[in-house]
């Protein structure tokens, strides 16, 4: 029940004890882990980070991230006169005549939004720490945080609180697995399978180590990540820095969780294409029983004449080399090829057309593209290197394309993982609607968070239950007519 306007919130002490307990212990290691690379952020900055607030006051980035982590232990809202308009309860206090006006540059939210505050404090940081540090540094510092806060078993019960479990109805069964959401981490992220179950725990449905190869091995020189932030794009030219298919599979083995795991396998930067069936055995081997599902990755534009293995005739063979090693270790796992943005509609069509020939479980589609059109900011110009492939926002109208194409082409005779581009429940939901069965993150990730897959499942939630549905499931398709394009 609402208080009157100008009462106090009603109290709730289970959630009191939980907020003055939980949030304040699991937070506290996280917060040390980012303090340590505040000043190496402003270093590189060269200038003290400042921020405005309504009274004038300015903040380093080490206090702001104080504040904010006080905030969002024990959030109370800066009062501020009531807009015109109806009364509106707070989703923060339920006082109906509250309203938050923290002025932040580039952040804002709307009181009664899904746990604003959480989201607030990863915006913040983005703007004032991560952006300034070098892509790499930065996600090390991601994964080096998550693991810290999840260390503890009250930081577990911390972030479970924060995140929730996904609602059943985002149940998917798909690859002889049941998916508890059908959003994934896209291959990229977790390179050498270290951390896809703090991943999990933050609400992703599954996630896609890799991409791992035969050996151990650094990628392409630095400098090969640049944020394109006005374009919401990541461009690399990572060239499959991992530590190989042996240490790969001993992190595998050492999994407690429930979190699905794909392993996304890809050609070593030193094999030459005509030896690539016997590369990709070589990085299979060690993984065939330890994968719930199998990714052959020929469509990374960053490691020389893979995407060449695209075409029909080398895709043929390869696939051939890959079921006999898995057939020798007596693996039945379930296998997809993974495919780029930039094949024209025939060269698409054939490689279609090849799957359901040989009878893949499935297709993912897509990767990163070469092409710098999409880009919109005249920060690309400014690139310092040569090459890599872009993600994220520019690549999602091709990724819709391709995917609607696919799924016209084969219908549900194939598992489709949609990638590219998605930022958004909508996002999402265009994916499932075009055919998607299942949609993998990566960029969209970067940007937003972590607690961005809890707020997206809930919103799917939400349209399940609004299109009159049990299960996102029984919608998969239902925006695209076999063979004449959207409905």
């Amino acid at each position: 029940m609402l208080p009157e306007p100008g009462g106090r919130p009603p109290k709730h002490p289970k959630r009191e004890i939980v907020n003055a307990i939980l949030w304040p212990t699991a937070s506290a290691p996280l917060t040390l882990a980012i303090a340590s690379t505040v000043s190496a952020a402003s270093a590189v900055a060269k200038d003290e980070t400042t921020i405005g607030w309504s009274r004038s006051r300015r903040l380093t980035a080490p206090t702001i991230l104080g504040v904010a982590c006080w905030a969002r232990t024990y959030p109370r809202p800066i009062r501020a006169p009531a807009r015109p308009g109806p009364a509106r309860a707070c989703g923060r206090c339920r006082r109906l005549d509250c309203s938050v006006t923290a002025t932040l540059p580039t952040v804002s939210w709307t009181p009664g939004s899904a746990r604003p505050g959480s989201h607030l404090i990863y915006h913040l940081f983005f703007r004032l720490v991560l952006q300034h540090i070098d892509a790499e540094h930065a996600h090390a510092l991601a994964k080096r945080s998550l693991r810290i806060a999840r260390s503890t078993s009250l930081g577990r019960a911390a972030v479970r609180r924060l995140t929730g479990s996904p609602d059943r109805s985002l149940e998917v069964r798909a690859l002889g697995l049941t998916f508890p959401s059908p959003v994934g981490v896209a291959a990229g992220l977790d390179k050498d399978a270290t951390w896809f179950e703090d991943l999990g725990a933050l609400g992703f449905g599954f996630v896609e180590v890799g991409t791992i190869t035969a050996s151990q091995q650094g990628g392409n020189p630095r400098p090969r990540v640049l944020r394109l932030v006005k374009d919401r794009a990541l461009l690399n030219r990572l060239g499959f820095p991992n530590p190989g298919a042996e240490s790969a599979a001993a992190h595998l083995r050492r999994a407690m969780g429930a979190t699905i795991v794909g392993v996304n396998a890809g050609k070593s930067l030193l094999a030459p294409v005509e030896a690539a069936g016997r590369d990709y055995r070589a990085a299979v081997r060690p993984l065939a029983q330890l994968a719930d599902y199998l990714v052959i990755n020929v469509s990374s534009p960053n490691t020389p004449g893979l995407r060449e293995m695209q075409a029909v005739p080398l895709l043929r063979p390869l696939i051939a080399d890959v079921r006999s090693e898995l057939a020798a270790a007596g693996s039945a796992v379930p296998l997809l090829i993974k495919i780029g943005p930039d094949l024209d509609d025939d060269q698409l069509d054939a490689v279609t057309a090849l799957a359901v020939e040989l009878e893949l479980d499935g297709i993912v589609a897509v990767n990163t593209t070469v092409d710098r059109a999409v880009l919109t900011s005249a920060g690309a110009q400014a690139v310092p290197f040569q090459g890599g492939g872009l993600s994220g926002a520019p690549l999602r109208p091709r990724a819709l394309q391709v995917l609607r194409r696919i799924h016209r082409n084969v219908g549900n005779s194939l598992v489709l993982i949609s990638v590219g581009g998605i930022e958004s429940a909508q996002d999402v939901w265009e994916r499932i609607l075009g055919g998607a069965t299942l949609v993998q993150v990566y960029t969209g990730f970067i940007y937003e968070g972590p607690t961005w897959p809890a707020r997206i499942n809930r919103d799917l939630a939400r349209r399940v239950r609004g299109a009159g549905r049990s299960s996102i499931q029984d919608l998969v398709g239902t925006g695209v007519a076999p063979n004449h394009g959207p409905v």
